[in-house]
């Protein structure tokens, strides 16, 4: 072995070592047992890659490498830091050490070493995907995009259907509309001006929300297809990657490694279903669970407005304080029946709920109409 192969060979030898310390120290913090499986015999493989290496440099000089030398010189950062964050960066090392055995195996001559770098290059392609996968979680990945996308819509509810959206939308009009009625009744004293402040803050939240719901849901759509199509590519490009991503999938889910093999492969033989699987996984949801994107802004918009119509009843027909008075009232009572409803797409109890609500929009209201009163008198 000549002095620029044994470099090299030294060096891959340090990066896995220092990548199978680097794996048992995240096993030993990960609570999740499957997690810490696969964290496990990452390690192993690593440990076995690294000595064959040792073998080799043993071979080549007569000296055995010791790993506590290189397991002393890990960093703060790969013995404390957050484990998601360290294992994109093992999986950017893995994909870097991939790419250095399949230099490497252009310049090695000798059959052995040749054998150890291929081994080792297709196990280190393999780790790169599990990785990946793991650190999920924190790195940004499709589906962790769809859900800052849903998050921005307030009105949406995951899998509560048009009735979800009917409750979010009558909350958010009510609240919305009730704090608007309360200012302008402190500012005003209840003069007609608050009828118009409050059909302006009514149609503009229907408006609002209606165009949130839609937009929201075709967005997710159309996040969904394209995820379809990165899919398609990938698969096409490297199938053995992706059936190896979907196996992970299985362990994380608590089948055996046997099993999430066998049953990768299944569906593996089934194009279609394999890909609908990988989107599945990847995005946690399926084509079926998309909402109509107009029945969604037809909920959202009119139980918007039905909200915010509730405190400018009083409005229509009297004016001064029995008007802010019947408001607060008829308010406060919609505040806790729309609270109670939300019991029916949460587990929560109807009337921890309603009082919530209610408890919030009374604060709403008073923290409004004194800000109201002191620009009045400012």
């Amino acid at each position: 072995m000549d002095h620029g192969n044994l470099t090299t060979v030294e060096r891959m030898w340090r990066r896995e070592v220092e990548a199978a310390h680097t794996y048992k120290l995240l096993a030993a913090r990960e609570t999740d047992p499957k997690r810490r499986a696969i964290l496990l015999r990452l390690a192993e493989q690593e440990d076995k890659h690294a000595a064959r290496w040792s073998e080799r440099i043993a071979s080549a000089t007569g000296r055995t490498p010791d790993p506590r030398e290189v397991e002393r010189g890990l960093t703060w950062f790969q013995r404390i830091g957050d484990s998601s964050v360290v294992l994109h960066r093992l999986e950017q090392e893995e994909t870097k050490a991939e790419a250095e055995y399949d230099d490497l195996m252009r310049r090695l001559s000798d059959p052995t070493d040749r054998r150890i770098a291929e081994e080792a290059m297709l196990e280190e392609r393999d780790h790169a995907v599990v990785l990946r996968s793991l650190a999920g979680g924190s790195i940004p990945t499709p589906r962790s995009t769809l859900d800052t996308i849903l998050r921005r819509e307030r009105w949406h509810v995951r899998g509560t259907g048009w009735i979800g959206d009917a409750i979010y939308g009558v909350n958010d009009g009510l609240g919305a509309v009730f704090g608007i009625v309360s200012g302008m009744a402190g500012y005003t004293g209840g003069s007609e001006v608050v009828l118009a402040a409050g059909l302006a803050g009514t149609l503009a939240s229907a408006l609002s929300m209606g165009a949130g719901a839609y937009l929201a849901s075709k967005s997710q759509r159309e996040v969904y297809e394209s995820e379809v199509a990165r899919e398609r590519a990938e698969i096409a490009e490297d199938p053995h990657e992706e059936m190896l991503e979907l196996e992970l999938f299985y362990q994380l889910k608590g089948f055996s490694v046997e099993e999430s093999r066998a049953m990768a492969e299944r569906i593996h033989k089934e194009p279609q279903q394999f890909l609908k699987a990988l989107v599945q996984e990847e995005l946690g949801l399926s084509e079926e669970h998309f909402p109509n994107p107009w029945r969604s802004t037809l909920s959202a918009s009119i139980s918007t407005a039905v909200g915010g119509f509730i405190p400018i009843i009083p409005f229509f027909f009297t004016v001064g304080m029995p008007a802010v008075v019947a408001s607060f009232v008829i308010s406060t009572l919609a505040h806790f029946a729309v609270g109670a409803s939300k019991a029916l797409v949460t587990s929560r109890p109807w009337w921890a709920t309603g009082a919530e609500m209610t408890v919030v929009g009374v604060i709403e209201a008073a923290v409004t109409y004194g800000l109201g009163l002191a620009f009045a008198h400012g």
